[in-house]
């Protein structure tokens, strides 16, 4: 199975501001060693956790140390009252088949 690199970051938002960051998350320009990203929001629009995949730790590492990130961040800044971050490894889950009865 491929290992992937993914970077997730968890962030509680201002109330009422969910738009407003959504204009400010998107990376200009799209970093280096990105394959995927993806954002998952609560219904009440006051948490999302954006997960990316990255080619390696080192790539993400870039990214995380760059000017674009920091813009990024500084722009985000004001809708965010919590954020949690880390780094992984891990692989896809094999699902087992479904029985049938």
């Amino acid at each position: 199975m491929q290992e992937h690199y993914v970077w997730v970051t968890t962030r509680r938002l201002q109330p009422g501001t969910l738009e407003d960051f959504e204009r400010a998350w998107r990376p200009e320009p799209a970093p280096q060693g990105l394959h995927r990203a993806y954002a998952y929001w609560s219904e009440d629009g006051q948490e999302i956790t954006g997960v990316s995949f990255w080619d390696s730790r080192e790539s993400c590492d870039a990214w995380r140390g760059s000017e674009s990130e920091a813009r990024r961040r500084e722009a985000m800044a004001p809708y965010v009252a919590e954020e949690r971050e880390g780094f992984y490894r891990g692989r896809e889950l094999s699902l087992p088949s479904a029985t049938r009865g």
